[in-house]
């Protein structure tokens, strides 16, 4: 098996990065790494609490899922994890976690409109929440499900102009070209769906969310790409 070290290091330290902000209680989340070339993904082990991690019992699997590394289950997302993998090239790092502001958004199936520019920094557009789950897919396989209807709310979308979804009635995925930017996302996404929740609680309307607009489109277009397009220059 080729020597994964240092990915095992990455997965680990932004593993261990989801408790330090706060995204994170007991086991509730977990991040992954993918070594493309190698065909492997290094993922947290199922259940096992932070303080207890090292980069040595990080889980390592193949693109179908089987455990070729490690002595502990991979984490029970794998299945999700995978599936992101194998839809998006240019993701390199996977987070799920069920932070409370996000996850509230997930089950209150609501879409984070960008109503500032911090949300425009690093969303090029409205946060999507998926459609429920059918019974059958349920049932089924269940995290290959989960990922497969985040899949699908991204279609036609760049997954890295828009790099989290809300998995209705479950809780928010991120990701990122590295595992380290993917628990970057997941901790923007957090405060961002904290704001949100903020700006609802001082506009509230009836029957929906908020009356407060949101952002201009020009506004949102010039803070993303000003970070993001290909005329950066946001930073050293």
């Amino acid at each position: 098996m080729p020597d994964l070290h240092e990915l095992k290091q990455k997965v680990y330290s932004a593993n261990m990065s989801l408790p330090r902000h706060g995204l994170v209680l007991f086991t509730w989340g977990n991040v992954s790494g993918i070594d493309r070339d190698a065909g492997l993904v290094v993922i947290k082990p199922s259940g096992v609490s932070y303080d207890e991690l090292s980069p040595e019992n990080m889980a390592v699997v193949d693109m179908s899922g089987n455990a070729v590394g490690g002595a502990l289950r991979p984490s029970s997302d794998t299945q999700t994890h995978l599936a992101l993998y194998r839809a998006f090239p240019e993701i390199g790092g996977v987070v799920h976690t069920h932070s409370t502001y996000a996850t509230a958004f997930a089950q209150a199936g609501a879409a984070i409109k960008p109503l500032g520019t911090t949300h425009a920094d690093y969303f090029y557009g409205e946060i999507p929440v998926t459609r429920p789950l059918k019974k059958k897919e349920i049932k089924g396989e269940y995290e290959l499900e989960t990922g497969n209807v985040i899949i699908e709310t991204l279609k036609g979308k760049n997954p890295m102009n828009i790099p989290a979804a809300l998995v209705r009635g479950h809780g928010p995925f991120a990701w990122g070209k590295t595992p380290e930017e993917a628990a970057h996302n997941a901790v923007v996404l957090e405060e961002v769906a904290k704001m949100a929740s903020i700006v609802y609680s001082i506009s509230p309307v009836k029957g929906g969310l908020t009356k407060a607009a949101g952002i201009s489109r020009a506004l949102l277009e010039r803070h993303y790409l000003r970070k993001h397009g290909k005329d950066a220059y946001y930073g050293q």
